[in-house]
């Protein structure tokens, strides 16, 4: 009965996250609905669009956010997952555990303002410019879904964009895609052995959240459990075993974390792009290779400090693709395209994606 109670306090507080509907609820009807942006036009098929009702920034995003050193994150444990970016010698991480009741952050480094968000129903963290129409705006959760991920609203010209897709999905933007930013994600403890100077977001969002409870209960790990269905369901992989996807258009490849047990480097083609994937038990990232990159011979080389891996010229590189040390040290490689996923989300948004196998 506690448990019970528990579950619908925390459906009814945060609105199931995403949203609040269930799958059988209404979806938007054409330019009637306060989320659907008066516009009857959109490139997905308006009868997948979720819509829980609780209309715009029903689950708030942080727009102040406050952050404190590595050293006094006590509040993080080593196996909590976050999210980093870097740029330029800032580097910040944003917890799972924070990004589940809000999604959205919109915050600035080294003046790069950006917007990262996060879908806690899928799985994915994507951080890219917060620009609209050429203008700098914040984004905010619409109170929409499609294939059960996120759908964001820029607050400058009030367009729907669709997160996994990567595309201003409805409104005055349609068609708009977003400048990405490279983010990573892996564990506390990895994360700030990369970098011990991070900053960290902190509970001190402004909001009341049982921040280190899951709103969802065992979503994350029981494969048979959906609070909005996709309307394409892949039995390759079990549904939410959580995967390392590289984009292309509307096609994908996918990596899993077994293939990098113990650390290892993976050379891939894909698209007729020449790929280089890096990664162990906690951490993939995959780059472009292009010109003399290729000729490189690349080996895993993380020993608990920013290097992650290395080449055959005596190179060190991070794990954003940088060369921190060597004939090479500020050349940086081509972050590619990718995203850490629920297998099922890939599977939905970009269908029969192939499965590396060794």
């Amino acid at each position: 009965m506690k448990k019970n109670a528990f579950y619908l306090f925390t459906y009814c507080s945060l609105l199931i996250s995403c949203s609040t509907s269930d799958v059988n609820n209404d979806k938007p009807s054409d330019g009637s609905n306060e989320n659907s942006n008066n516009s009857s036009q959109w490139l997905i098929p308006i009868s997948d669009v979720k819509d829980g009702g609780p209309g715009k920034d029903g689950i708030p995003s942080i727009d102040n956010p406050f952050f404190t050193t590595a050293n006094n994150a006590n509040f993080l444990n080593d196996n909590d997952l976050v999210v980093g970016i870097i740029e330029g010698d800032q580097a910040k991480a944003y917890p799972h555990f924070i990004l589940d009741w809000h999604e959205v952050v919109n915050d600035e480094i080294s003046n790069t303002f950006f917007t990262l968000n996060y879908c806690p129903l899928t799985g994915t963290a994507f951080a890219w410019e917060s620009i609209s129409n050429g203008t700098r705006t914040t984004f905010g959760v619409s109170g929409l879904l499609y294939n059960a991920n996120l759908i964001l609203y820029d607050r400058n010209t009030d367009s729907n964009w669709s997160q996994l897709r990567l595309e201003c999905v409805n409104g005055q933007l349609i068609n708009n895609t977003p400048k990405l930013i490279d983010v990573v994600e892996t564990n506390w403890k990895t994360w700030k052995t990369l970098y011990p100077n991070t900053e960290v977001l902190t509970t001190q969002t402004g909001f009341s959240r049982t921040y280190g409870t899951s709103p969802y209960g065992d979503y994350a790990t029981n494969n048979n459990r959906f609070i909005f269905t996709p309307e394409i369901i892949n039995t390759s992989l079990p549904n939410k075993k959580r995967i390392y996807a590289i984009i292309d258009g509307d096609k994908s490849k996918v990596y899993q974390f077994s293939d990098f047990n113990n650390g290892n480097v993976i050379r891939d083609t894909f698209k007729a792009t020449d790929y280089l994937i890096v990664g162990n038990n906690n951490l993939i990232y995959g780059y472009e290779l292009s010109g003399d990159q290729k000729d490189l011979t690349f080996d895993y080389g993380f020993s608990n400090s920013e290097a992650f891996f290395k080449d055959n010229e005596g190179n060190k590189w991070s794990i954003f693709g940088k060369a921190i040390e060597g004939p090479r040290q500020g050349e940086t490689l081509l972050g590619a395209k990718s995203v850490i996923s629920y297998w099922f989300a890939i599977a939905a948004f970009y269908p029969d994606p192939e499965i590396y196998t060794p």
